[in-house]
């Protein structure tokens, strides 16, 4: 059975809980307002797509393809985006909600979040290379043999990261949010 194409489309305020979401390839897409909200995305491919106030959060992603996506003012709560389809995988997140979302081994250098929730959310073994976490929150998150290198977390916060288990070489911090790589240490810093 082939997939369908959808090219240079514009969904807006689309509820696909109660409208049938047809899987397929979608290129140069927009989507405004749209509730995905606990569907099944599996073996979709989205190219050069926009999503814009969307609710994405519990979708199933096995398979699914995003490239060049961009996330802006959404909720992607408890998503797995290890499951994605790796090949060319490249996402941009501003303003948006990742509680809970996990990034589980997956390679998403060159990443940038800005003013996101990441609180929660797994990053065990992921490579985080050269990523710009830009006013981020971390309350929570796990970073257990992460890659950090490069990584620009000057702005951000809640973070709790123990050097000694993952790689930070030229990571950037600033001197008020040191104390994500110190707190383990159980000490006080006045």
């Amino acid at each position: 059975m082939s997939k369908s194409y959808f090219p240079d489309k514009i969904f807006d305020k689309i509820d696909f809980i109660e409208n049938q979401f047809l899987i397929g390839d979608y290129e140069n897409c927009q989507f405004l307002n749209c509730n995905f909200h606990n569907i099944d995305l599996s073996k979709f491919n989205f190219i050069d797509c926009y999503f814009d106030n969307c609710n994405l959060s519990m979708t199933k992603l096995h398979n699914t393809a995003f490239r060049n996506i961009v996330f802006k003012n959404c909720k992607l709560v408890g998503l797995h985006f290890e499951h994605c389809n790796s090949f060319l995988f490249e996402v941009s997140f501003d303003n948006c909600n990742l509680n809970l979302a996990s990034f589980y081994k997956l390679s998403i250098k060159n990443t940038k979040f800005v003013t996101c929730n990441l609180s929660d959310v797994d990053f065990t073994e992921a490579n985080l290379t050269a990523i710009i976490f830009d006013k981020c929150n971390f309350l929570n998150a796990i970073f257990d043999s992460t890659n950090l290198e490069k990584t620009d977390l000057r702005t951000s916060y809640n973070f709790s990261i123990h050097p000694e288990i993952n790689k930070i070489r030229k990571a950037k911090f600033s001197a008020s949010n040191i104390i994500g790589l110190l707190d383990k240490y159980d000490i006080v810093i006045e």
